[in-house]
């Protein structure tokens, strides 16, 4: 049985996906399945893909359909589902084309898994390229508290607080491990029994707060999520993303569709309409019509 069932979703990151694909090559003692589902790059990615690398799994798609729709196509082919059986790898890779892996990243982060059977999720420690902390790589949960202060700019001004500093945990010290609410999808390794229980990303978002999701649904299924400072991945950050004009709404949107999904039945109405009027000042008119017609969530 594989070790490791790994999904990238690729946008026009060619460059940066030859080499994260090279970086897992290098990978030891660790047996995995690399399958890369393509977004409908114009860049040359999928061609790529087929020529460097035939011995990856490739899903063109036609079109781009978000970034949890591109993973689940993954997943899927890799024998991941809800209530699935024991035939996919012992645990799934969520990984973005713009990481650099060490040789040993993925055998120490199953290890690390391997050795706590409570785990149902766990990151590493990512850096940019400037070697600074990709502050996302462990989060709270953006409760409609943690949500406000960081709308109104306290995480930033006060990030060594307990209180406000929660968003990114930037009152911890990033060499500590710990257990979080959620890591990041740029690099989220799940036990595939936990996916199982939790089922799939949730393709009502496009881009953003999927991850986090996952973590709280993971959560929810019994399970921890850990953050495992002991291995460290390069992070290039938002290299697809900041081609996007759609990216700035899609993470208000992801923001609205998170708090209807988990915190709106239990938020006061008073509340509820500062959070609504803080979403629409701060995503603008993009997300107006989401504000007044959301889309259903997606069980998967």
């Amino acid at each position: 049985m594989l070790d490791l069932g790994i999904v990238i979703v690729n946008w026009n990151t060619r460059d940066l996906l030859r080499d994260c694909l090279r970086s897992i090559e290098q990978s030891k003692d660790v047996s995995y399945r690399v399958v890369v589902v393509d977004n409908a790059s114009d860049d040359g990615s999928a061609e790529m893909v087929r020529t460097e690398f035939p011995h990856v799994a490739l899903i063109a798609n036609a079109n781009n359909c978000g970034y949890p729709a591109a993973n689940n196509q993954g997943l899927r082919m890799l024998g991941f589902e809800r209530d699935g059986s024991d035939d996919a790898p012992r645990y799934a890779l969520a990984l973005n084309p713009d990481t650099l892996l060490p040789p040993d990243a993925l055998r120490e982060m199953v290890a690390y898994m391997d050795a706590d059977p409570r785990v149902g999720a766990a990151g590493p420690k990512l850096v940019l390229p400037d070697g600074s902390l990709d502050l996302a790589c462990r989060r709270s949960f953006p409760t409609p508290e943690i949500s406000f202060y960081r709308m109104v700019g306290l995480s930033k001004l006060f990030p060594r607080s307990k209180r406000f500093g929660r968003y990114n945990l930037t009152y911890l010290d990033p060499d500590v491990e710990t257990e979080v609410d959620s890591v990041v999808g740029a690099f989220m390794l799940v036990r595939r029994e936990a996916i199982q229980r939790a089922g799939l990303f949730d393709e009502t978002f496009f881009m953003y707060g999927e991850d986090l999701d996952w973590a709280f649904r993971i959560k929810q299924a019994g399970w921890t999520v850990k953050y495992n400072p002991r291995v460290t991945v390069t992070h290039v950050k938002r290299a697809a993303s900041r081609q996007s004009r759609r990216a700035q709404a899609e993470f208000y949107r992801a923001m609205l569709i998170f708090y209807r999904k988990h915190y709106r039945p239990t938020t006061p109405w008073w509340l509820h309409s500062l959070i609504l009027i803080g979403l629409a000042l701060k995503g603008g008119r993009p997300l107006w019509r989401e504000l007044w017609n959301p889309t259903p969530a997606v069980s998967v």
